[in-house]
């Protein structure tokens, strides 16, 4: 095996060392080493072949080997650093082992200054290419950044290739404070500068945006707010980048973990330290006060404005309601109290949402948005609730045919009351033991609605029994007096007094008085006292319901069986 020498070679990085042959010992981790090996000698013609071909090409072709020759240095760092850790996970120390460690640690010895010195030469070519994006434009623009945006991607990597490199520097006993003394101060530089332009480009996305919202149909402006997103989000993926090569150095990253938390919409969990939380919280509450110290005048001008605007609208929603109801009262339109509490409720209601609205626009929230958003939203709500838009179609028809209206009694799907009030979804009723019912609209529009309040007048349907040996004339000459001496008994239509029915128990007279149909319960109940106080005094039973049982003798059936069996 050539090593030594090729891998010197093949990385590009240290010269001037005769090539050599590794033993490497016999044992378990025998067959890995083996296979790494022969990965770096495939790597090795590969690179030989790009390394002949450098020297002759011309400049665009040498930024493409170069690119080549990059990835191809990546991968074979990656090797060497995963065979110097199996060879060090290897059991025992024998001899052979010693001897391809030490050999190991030669090559590696000046891996590390020549990485430093391959990120420098890729820093002078992006600082090159970025000076000569200036007359470029177009597609020429755009492949020169993409250029510049690569060099970055590989200048990072060769920031974490030598991170790694370090920790097989520390298994084969090399020194690493030299390159660490140098790797250190370009980090932090690096991260600053990546820092910053995040910053920058964050401000410039804030402004720029700002002009988008006021004039969102400019190109130009549309097409700066994509190509400052883009350049933001490359910028904290490689200050991640550097953040975790930090972190793999046990190097202070918490001021770029602060960044990296303030403008990242991706955020890893390795972010929250805590001197990056509290560096968060500690520019948060000093922006805070910034602000505070700033707008507060403005601000409590604003709160100002929103509350005297909403107190406005509402006296103003008072004013319109009384209107309405005014209104309503003197029309010549026969409406029902129902509607009318329907109108004055809903005009009220859209002055009061206009008001909303309106202080809203005073405190700086945009209604555009909003109302664009409660159309969407109302569009979701309104297929999710079906049953809620058939209870609206419902109260729709009963405001419009008018059933019942405001204290009618009222029998619906099964429950019976006063009608109190009624939306768009629902109805309230009252029952006479005072429990509230609400019912959909829905349910009370498909069934049955009975109406007992709704005509002036009502007839009292009442039913006496007399016993059969009763007087029937008396008793009818009786109900007759009672009936039109009560004062709420109307003449018209006139009462109707009958013999019904011969029942089985009794002899039913029908008493039908007309009433008002607020008069119905009192006329009910003054006609039921009177007719059980008239029919005690003038000798007139009530019956209850009774049954003759008559009993008949069979003596003489009895008699006749008793004579035949003594013959």
């Amino acid at each position: 095996m050539r090593v030594i020498a090729k891998i010197l070679f093949i990385l590009l990085f240290i010269t001037g060392v005769s090539g050599n042959t590794m033993a490497i010992a016999k044992g378990p981790g025998d067959q890995e080493i083996q296979a790494l090996i022969t990965a770096l000698d495939a790597e090795i013609a590969e690179l030989e072949f790009l390394n002949g071909e450098l020297a002759n090409a011309e400049r665009l072709e040498y930024e493409v080997l170069v690119y080549r020759r990059d990835e191809r240095s990546f991968r074979l760092l990656e090797q060497f650093d995963t065979l110097v850790a199996a060879l060090g996970d290897l059991p025992g120390n024998s001899k052979p082992e010693q001897e391809t460690m030490t050999q190991l640690a030669v090559l590696g010895e000046g891996i590390g200054e020549e990485i430093l010195k391959r990120i420098k030469n890729i820093k002078q070519r992006i600082i090159e290419s970025r000076a000569q994006l200036e007359p470029l434009s177009g597609g020429a623009l755009v492949a020169a950044q993409a250029h510049i945006q690569g060099l970055e991607s590989i200048r990072i990597k060769y920031y974490e290739a030598l991170v790694n490199h370090l920790r097989s520097r520390n298994t084969l006993g090399l020194s690493s404070e030299s390159i660490r003394d140098k790797l250190v101060p370009n980090l932090y530089v690096f991260a600053e500068a990546l820092a910053g332009q995040i910053e920058v480009t964050d401000a410039a996305l804030n402004e720029v945006t700002a002009r988008a919202e006021r004039n969102p149909g400019d190109a130009d402006i549309n097409a700066a707010l994509i190509e400052l997103d883009t350049r933001h989000r490359v910028n904290l993926g490689r200050l991640e980048a550097i953040i975790a090569v930090m972190d793999g150095l046990g190097l202070d990253s918490s001021d770029y973990q602060t960044v990296m938390l303030q403008q990242s919409s991706n955020i890893s969990i390795s972010f929250f330290s805590p001197k990056a939380i509290a560096a968060v919280l500690k520019d948060s509450w000093l922006a805070f006060k910034a602000a505070w110290k700033e707008n507060a005048p403005d601000l409590f001008f604003k709160i100002f404005l929103f509350f005297a605007v909403i107190f406005v609208f509402k006296l103003l929603s008072g004013f319109v309601k009384r209107i309405v109801r005014t209104a309503t009262e003197r029309s010549s339109l026969d409406m029902s109290e129902l509607l009318k509490d329907m109108l004055v409720s809903t005009t009220g209601g859209a002055v009061m949402v206009l008001g909303i609205f309106m202080a809203l626009a005073q405190v700086g929230i945009s209604l555009g948005p909003m109302l664009a958003g409660l159309g969407v939203a109302g569009f979701i709500i309104g297929f999710a609730l079906q049953d809620t838009l058939g209870n609206f179609a419902a109260g729709t028809m009963i405001l419009i045919y008018r059933p019942f209206d405001v204290d009618d009694f009222v029998e619906v799907t099964g429950a019976s009351g006063l009608v109190r009030k009624m939306n768009l979804v629902s109805t309230t009723i009252t029952t006479f033991d005072n429990q509230t019912l609400v019912v959909p609209n829905s349910k009370i529009w498909g069934d049955v609605i009975k109406n007992i309040t709704a005509q002036k007048e009502r007839r009292v349907d009442l039913e006496f029994g007399i016993g059969y040996d009763d007087d029937v004339e008396l008793a009818e000459r009786v109900l007759n007096e009672i009936v039109m001496r009560h004062e709420k008994v109307l003449e018209h239509p006139e009462p109707q007094i009958k013999l019904h029915t011969l029942g089985d128990s009794s002899v039913n007279f029908i008493v039908r008085p007309w009433t008002k149909t607020e008069d119905y319960w009192t006329v009910y109940w003054d006609l039921m006292r009177e007719v059980k106080l008239r029919f005690d005094r003038e000798g007139i039973s009530i019956p209850f319901p009774q049954r003759d049982v008559h009993l008949y003798q069979e003596a003489t059936a009895k008699k006749d069986g008793v004579s035949s069996g003594s013959e």
